[in-house]
């Protein structure tokens, strides 16, 4: 076989005689040239015609980028106002994001930019995203069982648990510590209603049976709706006399997960890290200067997570062979879910929406960006 030089060399030789001769000895060139070079015989015609055409400009496949410039700058405030939340979450909601940052003089947008964004995939979004995603640590568990009432605590007491009405809430603590469980220290109580999506965050004290009990208290007054159940881990901050007492007293169905089995409370455990410790992280709070702005950070955060942060519903989960298939309903907010709601009184409906047209998504953003970074001030 020829080398690349030597096939060069060749065809140099034999093309100016190619270009004069005749039909047949074209022919007889060809077979001796497609023999020595390997050379398919067309190919061999268009290298001796010199008109084997160079590609080296030649744009690749593909197609034209649609999002760039002041579309992807824009995306990538909106999703900075609203918690960096994932594209599926992200892009039902941008038509009503879009119009509330508008309203609030947030953003301002041009017309081709905005019917852009308007109509822009989810895959999209994360393609445009991706530069600027990124990773966080995560942190220790504090549960230790309490075994005195489990017994009596796994029956359900008063009203059916009823994941398709409003009142159901899963419960949970989230230990500010840091790298040691050792001595007291701030905890955070999460609060999630299974139907809506309403979560709730209380800073305690301590973790301890009068706190959660206190801050259960605090959390129905804040509730759009009716508590009807808790549900909550085996940790004896839950599973004590003291809190299925007052559930007894206040007709609340009490109930609780299997040891071990954290998918039994799937909802609260997601809501710990997205909406926790993506705000506060894993440092270690103790003090009650810290416990003040702990709190201060959790009025907005409140307001911020059930009026802005749409969140996703598992609809259907289907098993096919080795793989199961999970499908979603259309990202809502909590907020949005409640207003569909026709067991909610037009009262309590009437009050959030007074409140949700008040509120400015990157102001609270903001606000609790700033009260974040005073609270770890301190703590170093």
């Amino acid at each position: 076989m020829m080398s690349p030089k030597s096939k060069k060399e060749l065809l140099e030789v034999l093309r100016p005689r190619y270009l004069k001769a005749n039909k047949v000895d074209k022919q007889k060139m060809l077979d001796e040239f497609t023999a020595a070079t390997g050379y398919h015989r067309k190919y061999a015609i268009r290298v001796l015609k010199n008109q084997v055409q160079k590609h080296l400009n030649k744009k690749p496949k593909g197609y034209k980028a649609i999002y760039r410039g002041e579309v992807v700058q824009a995306l990538e405030q909106i999703w900075e106002i609203y918690g960096q939340i994932c594209s599926k979450r992200l892009q039902p909601y941008l038509p009503e994001g879009i119009k509330v940052l508008e309203r609030c003089l947030e953003i301002k947008l041009s017309e081709d930019t905005k019917d852009l964004l308007l109509k822009i995939s989810s895959a999209s979004i994360d393609r445009c995203l991706y530069p600027i995603r990124i990773k966080s640590p995560h942190g220790l568990s504090t549960t230790k069982p309490g075994s005195l009432l489990k017994k009596l605590i796994a029956v359900r007491t008063f009203t059916e648990w009823n994941e398709e009405q409003p009142g159901f809430m899963e419960i949970d603590l989230v230990a500010h510590c840091g790298n040691s469980t050792e001595g007291q220290y701030l905890n955070t109580l999460t609060c999630t209603d299974i139907c809506t999506g309403w979560t709730d965050i209380t800073a305690l004290p301590r973790r301890s049976q009068h706190s959660v009990r206190d801050a259960i208290s605090l959390l129905r007054k804040r509730l759009p709706f009716a508590l009807l159940g808790i549900d909550s881990d085996n940790g004896s901050e839950f599973i004590n006399d003291l809190l299925y007492r007052y559930c007894i007293d206040e007709e609340i169905t009490f109930t609780r997960s299997r040891p071990y089995k954290k998918n039994d409370q799937a909802h609260v455990e997601q809501k710990n890290w997205s909406v926790v410790r993506r705000t506060v992280g894993y440092d270690r709070w103790e003090t009650n200067q810290e416990l003040v702005l702990l709190e201060s950070v959790y009025e907005d955060l409140r307001l911020y997570i059930n009026f802005f942060q749409p969140s996703l519903k598992l609809i259907a989960k289907e098993r096919v062979g080795n793989k199961t298939i999970k499908r979603y309903d259309t990202a809502k907010t909590p907020y949005q879910r409640v207003i569909e709601r026709t067991d909610i009184s037009l009262e309590a409906k009437a009050r959030l929406t007074y409140t949700y047209l008040q509120l400015n998504p990157a102001a609270l953003r903001r606000q609790i960006d700033q009260k974040t970074a005073n609270l770890w001030k301190i703590s170093r």
